[in-house]
């Protein structure tokens, strides 16, 4: 039998501070394997294995709430999570190259037009939302990922360029009613377009896409900047409209 680790010793081998540790088990995030009657913490192995996960998880700026539905999800499967963090890291990974590629640009060049497109980073953040939400959505999550293996550069791009229309379209409309049989077209559009490119989007994935346009920060970032300031909040009353809420 493997002996376990102190809290001190987990915390030399992982660079995991002990009040770290000690807010994990707290939270129920990471709890010792076992507690010896002076009060102890004592991990084995696979509590290392999970804290590995939490870790991964939070470089990829996952909150400790969502990492924690996640993994007591009685779907959570610790070799899909990987697979999904590495393709995770693999989008931030090109979202950086293309950030550095248009930072040597300048520095080459100079600023001669205005181009945000590096910054435009919704591939990644609709990825990640949909990790989030693989676990009570699991059969949208498996057609995204099937859609995603079928793309190309290419389809992604077009993709990307397509979402950032739609945005830009309703965002033409925000000083009219969202009520309005234009703006509900434009809706319509948008899961249809959902629909067609990552995953079967029925009324109740689009609304609570809405309600993630804008309680998602970054995201909500994005979208006003497709379609102008206050588009994510329009988007949101136009989906909540059409979807009957």
């Amino acid at each position: 039998m493997k002996k376990m680790k102190t809290v001190h010793e987990v915390s030399r081998f992982t660079g995991v501070s002990v009040r770290t540790l000690h807010h994990y088990d707290a939270i129920g995030l990471l709890k010792p394997a076992e507690v010896t009657e002076a009060g102890y913490r004592l991990y084995d192995d696979a509590a290392l294995g999970r804290l590995q996960i939490i870790l991964m998880f939070r470089e990829l700026r996952f909150p400790l709430k969502e990492i924690k539905k996640i993994m007591e999800s009685p779907d959570f499967d610790r070799k899909e999570a990987l697979a999904q963090q590495i393709r995770l890291l693999e989008l931030q990974r090109e979202h950086i190259g293309g950030l550095i590629a248009f930072a040597r640009e300048i520095q080459e060049k100079g600023v001669e037009k205005m181009n945000f497109d590096a910054f435009w980073n919704e591939e990644v953040e609709q990825y990640a939302e949909e990790v989030r939400e693989r676990w009570g959505t699991a059969d949208a999550y498996k057609e995204f990922e099937e859609r995603r293996k079928e793309k190309g550069g290419e389809d992604c791009q077009a993709a990307r360029e397509e979402m950032r229309t739609l945005f830009a379209e309703l965002g033409a409309f925000r000083g009219r009613q969202p009520s309005e049989e234009e703006v509900q077209e434009r809706v319509k559009a948008l899961q249809d377009f959902i629909t067609e490119n990552f995953y079967h989007c029925t009324d109740e994935i689009l609304s609570g896409l809405g309600e993630m346009y804008v309680s998602d920060e970054r995201m909500k970032q994005n979208i006003d900047r497709a379609g102008g300031d206050g588009t994510a909040e329009f988007a949101r009353e136009a989906i909540r409209i059409y979807c009957g809420g």
